[in-house]
């Protein structure tokens, strides 16, 4: 795990599930966290257990981006981690059918909202000297699955903005990199289940991964010992990983 004394991190959908086992992985490491939610109401108590900063937004309208990211430089003077985290999985469905407005709130949400959160941190990290942009990707972003076209679509394109990113800022102390966490025990998975399409609805829970999993890999992303994932992505399927990590012996 890194250490994360004295660094500013901010994390996007905090309110539950991974965002807000991330904003408690980081803190636990020593960082001040900006978790970032729509509504303050969401985040509040966590963002007071933690000794950290509620932030309200959506990552889907550019100018909250930008006041979050203000925010927190306000308050503590440079933002080192961006966690891309917030993210839907609807419209579940077939494509044919699938209305477009909740069509496109998913790709203003997984995809650019990703790229909002690039666009208003790049500026301060390279001011800095440097900076740490992580996604929460999915195993979607390679593999279709049936009712999850938008789902598909956003995650693909968010890997692709990690590669960019990094073809553009690495040599700037940029560090950019996505997280594919397999299936993690959330709301979001339990949406997924009660679908009843595809077989990733069909799996077990117990196959499932707690959030505190992926939120421990966050920490440990943005160590030393994960630049060779730089402008790619680390999946947590891979056992290799979960050791590195320290999550399995």
């Amino acid at each position: 795990m890194a250490d994360m004394t004295g660094k500013v991190v901010l994390v996007t959908g905090a309110s539950r599930g991974i965002g807000a086992a991330t904003a408690r992985a980081f803190a636990a490491q020593g960082a001040l966290v900006g978790v970032m939610a729509r509504s303050t109401d969401a985040i509040r108590d966590l963002a007071d257990g933690i000794g950290g900063v509620a932030l309200s937004g959506d990552v889907a309208v550019p100018a909250d981006m930008q006041r979050a990211v203000a925010a927190l430089v306000d308050r503590a003077g440079r933002l080192d981690v961006l966690v891309n985290n917030a993210g839907l999985i609807g419209p579940i469905g077939d494509l044919a059918e699938t209305d477009p407005g909740e069509w496109g709130q998913a790709i203003d949400v997984n995809l650019k909202g990703v790229f909002h959160g690039m666009r208003a941190a790049l500026p301060v990290m390279r001011a800095q000297g440097g900076g740490t942009v992580l996604t929460v990707g999915s195993g979607a972003a390679h593999s279709p699955q049936t009712g999850w076209s938008a789902y598909c679509a956003s995650k693909a394109g968010a890997l692709m903005l990690t590669r960019a990113l990094d073809h553009e800022a690495r040599s700037d102390g940029i560090r950019a990199i996505s997280l594919s966490p397999g299936t993690v025990a959330t709301d979001m998975q339990a949406a997924i289940r009660d679908s009843g399409i595809n077989p990733v609805s069909q799996l077990d829970w117990s196959v499932h991964i707690p959030p505190e999993w992926p939120a421990r890999t966050l920490v440990w992303m943005c160590s030393p010992d994960a630049d060779g994932f730089l402008g790619s992505e680390v999946s947590l399927r891979d056992e290799d990983i979960r050791r590195r990590v320290g999550l399995v012996a």
